[in-house]
């Protein structure tokens, strides 16, 4: 479980198939087997270096997410798992990529940046205004949403200390929705179907 509060930028030294190695850019307190959101999916680190981690991504992870894509260079969202006792600050995540969406526009703001991201009906249907979603991983407030997009407003502190501040048109992210939306909706159905 994760908060979507990212806690580094790091860079990716090296992609091999389903290995990626990556350099947290400083002091990460991961051990091997333990989890690590990286641009919102939850990995589980293999070896840990002194200044780098490896993660093992299998063909789902490959499928479903943007990881598949990564290079030399890139950069990605960081953030270890929520602990006991951890402050809850963004909203509960999973790490659990529901699809990906494309980057559609990028507005500047007096204030910030706003974002709109283009989705399948499959993840919109889950996307509410002023409801919560995961885009790479950083937790955020749904802005607006239609019937092909959504928009997030990103404050400073976002676009400085997430990847988000990279955004550009066509980029693709991993969106994770909020996870009471998937139940409610099950519940809902459920009981639809008990009537």
């Amino acid at each position: 479980m994760f908060t979507g509060l990212v806690q580094t930028i790091g860079t990716v030294l090296a992609r091999d198939g389903g290995r990626l190695t990556v350099d947290p850019g400083g002091p990460l307190d991961l051990t091997e087997g333990g989890s690590v959101a990286v641009s919102g999916v939850c990995l589980t680190a293999g070896r840990v270096g002194e200044n780098d981690f490896d993660a093992e991504m299998v063909d789902e992870t490959l499928r479903r997410t943007s990881l598949g894509g990564l290079r030399a260079g890139d950069t990605v969202n960081l953030e270890l798992a929520l602990r006991a006792g951890d402050p809850l600050g963004g909203h509960m995540v999973q790490g659990h990529v529901d699809g990906v969406g494309t980057v559609e526009a990028v507005t500047e703001a007096s204030l910030g940046r706003s974002v709109r991201i283009a989705a399948g009906p499959d993840i919109l249907r889950y996307v509410v205004e002023k409801g919560s979603i995961a885009v790479d991983g950083v937790s955020l407030t749904v802005a607006a949403v239609d019937e092909d997009c959504f928009s997030i407003a990103l404050i400073p502190e976002t676009l400085e200390r997430t990847t988000l501040g990279a955004a550009a048109r066509g980029m693709p992210v991993n969106l994770e929705v909020d996870v009471l939306a998937k139940y409610v909706e099950k519940l809902v159905v459920r009981g639809a179907h008990a009537a």
